[in-house]
């Protein structure tokens, strides 16, 4: 859940507009290059009049770019320099980034792999590692994918203390339809299942029906956020038994090594 200014509307160190800002740098969703004002006030729930006010205070910070007078905005290069300068200067991205490559080393060209954090009721993929040729399209730097449905979102909630689990199963109980209660509560309780079994988490055909992928925890180092790491691509060529067999035991070596402070395997 994003916060927004009726959450906290007692707290005197909370700026209302700077949040508002924000909430219109979140609408885009993957794919999407361009928004207009009207899709900005239809996702954030803001006034015509304040989005218009944003989005001019925005292009002029650079954060984001308009077509022409009148026209749809673009995320703007304030923001990549800003994401970028994140990802910079995180050791365990780079670190990961070993780790990954040799997740999928070998010679199926199809499986991928990737570092993610927990965002909200998703995890937002920090590090990725695929094949040029691999045909998987959900394996990519900045993609979100699903807490409860996902293995990566999952093998992150068992990283939590269980009330914590507790908690974000609340969270996106109050969000969700109710059609979608009983798949959320059985989201969490195949991820404590699996990692009562195996010390990792499953998501086979769950997320989406022709995604498999398979992730374990990575805990915090140094003050860092938990993180998590995964393995898998499209079902037909990544089936339950190989990532069973042959990714898991790397999965899980590489969630040992970054668990590690940096100096521990100098």
């Amino acid at each position: 859940m994003t916060p927004n200014d009726d959450e906290t509307p007692d707290d005197p160190k909370f700026v209302s507009a700077l949040s508002r800002g924000l909430s219109l740098l979140r609408a885009f969703r993957p794919s999407e290059v361009w928004l207009s004002n009207h899709a900005f006030a239809q996702r954030t729930g803001l006034p015509k009049a304040t989005v218009t006010r944003l989005t001019y205070t925005l292009c002029k910070l650079g954060y984001l770019q308009q077509a022409e007078p009148g026209g749809e905005y673009r995320l703007g290069p304030g923001v990549l320099a800003l994401g970028y300068g994140v990802l910079a200067g995180m050791d365990l991205k780079d670190r990961a980034a070993l780790e990954l490559a040799d997740i999928c080393a070998g010679d199926n060209p199809n499986v991928a792999a990737a570092l993610g954090e927990r965002y909200g009721q998703s995890v937002v993929y920090l590090a990725t590692h695929r094949s040029p040729n691999s045909v998987s399209m959900v394996f990519h730097l900045g993609a979100q994918v699903p807490l409860f449905h996902s293995a990566i979102g999952r093998a992150i909630l068992m990283g939590l203390p269980q009330d914590t689990q507790d908690s974000l199963l609340d969270e996106a109980l109050r969000d969700a339809p109710t059609d979608r209660h009983d798949r959320l509560r059985g989201g969490l309780a195949r991820a404590r299942a699996d990692f009562a079994r195996w010390g990792f988490c499953t998501s086979f055909g769950e997320w989406r029906s022709e995604i498999n992928g398979i992730a374990v925890p990575v805990p915090p180092v140094q003050g860092r956020p938990l993180a998590a790491i995964n393995v898998g691509g499209f079902a037909f060529l990544n089936p339950e038994a190989l990532l069973l067999d042959t990714y898991a035991p790397r999965l899980l070596r590489a969630a040992k090594t970054l668990s590690l402070r940096p100096q521990d395997h100098v």
